[in-house]
């Protein structure tokens, strides 16, 4: 059997340890053959396939990236995507694919899938947003960048007084930013799942300068006040409708220099969270994956996702991983509002 491997989407921490994983049990257990596809979905719609082998893979489960290189393509957007994607599969004799994915990259693997091609996915996202895993990969490693941050402005912030706001990740969900505010110590933690009063931040800001206490503000990027919507930098679109997201940081540090009278900066992780070398549980997690998803593929158990649930790696069907957002629980958020304010 020849089997495909790409990775789609943003890049991840522990991407290359599941291509390793994939591949080092495929041809040791197995002896399956493997190519991979450049670039994500880009790679099937434009014929780059690479060969893939165990001394391809040697060395890079430390490493940061995907090896195999991404995008955020969507063949359904381009002209006679599906039939692209079909014909460069069958020119390279591929029987089946695994497909390392956040929400976008798997929900054109549940479409593909439906139209009979034989695929397996593995969730990667570090916003932790795919539903049927309690966890992906990636996040962990995100959390731990964040909290460090964290960590180092809460120093700055105490030394001139002023009130520090940090924006991290999170389109839709605000996991990172619950899990390190809550970690880094963070004084208002801001999510896309709770719109936020603005009044109410600037107050509580307020009170930590009361008790001469220097504020941190996390908030996730996709988070936005009650009375209105997402506050952007850019309106432009990717391939799967979604705005480029950034610039909440910036008007809340706005408003609360104004509000409060206090000088507030922003600082704006980005990209810095999903760079660099994965965490211990990153990898092992990755590894894992890769590990059970090679075992569906040899199983012939397709359109399914390998997942994340307690301690177990389970197979759950693709369908209901993408149906829906996986968001935070308000009665989470609500445990840490002691620490609010």
């Amino acid at each position: 059997m020849r089997v495909g491997v790409l990775t789609g989407g943003g890049d991840c921490p522990g991407l290359n340890a599941v291509i390793r994983s994939v591949v080092r049990k495929g041809v040791d257990e197995y002896a399956f053959d493997f190519v991979g596809l450049r670039d994500g979905w880009l790679g099937l719609l434009q014929d780059d396939v690479v060969p893939l082998d165990i001394a391809g893979v040697r060395g890079i489960l430390p490493r940061g990236g995907t090896i195999l290189g991404s995008s955020r393509t969507n063949p359904f957007t381009h002209e006679d995507g599906l039939r692209r994607v079909q014909d460069t599969l069958a020119a390279h004799d591929v029987d089946a694919l695994v497909v390392i994915g956040g929400e976008d990259t798997l929900g054109v693997a549940t479409e593909l899938s439906r139209q009979g091609i034989p695929l397996v996915g593995v969730p990667k996202t570090i916003d932790n947003d795919v539903s049927g895993t309690d966890y992906t990969f990636g996040f962990d490693t995100a959390v731990g960048i964040a909290t460090e941050a964290i960590d180092r402005l809460h120093t700055t912030a105490e030394s001139h007084m002023r009130a520090l706001v940090v924006e991290v990740m999170g389109r839709h969900s605000g996991w990172i930013a619950l899990h390190a505010g809550v970690a880094g110590g963070g004084n208002v933690i801001l999510i896309p799942e709770r719109p936020f009063d603005i009044d109410q931040v600037c107050e509580q800001v307020k009170n930590r300068f009361k008790i001469n206490y220097a504020p941190i503000v996390v908030v996730a990027e996709g988070a936005a006040p009650k009375e209105g919507q997402a506050v952007l930098k850019d309106q432009s679109l990717d391939e799967f409708g979604h705005v480029r997201l950034s610039g909440v940081g910036e008007w809340l540090a706005r408003e609360i220099s104004e509000r409060t009278g206090k000088d507030a900066r922003t600082t704006v992780l980005g990209h810095i969270q999903r760079g660099g070398t994965p965490s211990a549980f990153d990898r092992w997690l990755a590894t894992r994956f890769g590990l059970h998803a090679i075992d569906a593929v040899k199983d012939g158990d397709f359109g399914v996702m390998v997942a994340l649930q307690s301690t177990r790696i389970v197979r759950v069907p693709l369908a209901d991983a993408t149906a829906k957002t996986k968001l935070v629980d308000p009665s989470l958020y609500d445990e840490f509002e002691v620490f609010f304010g």
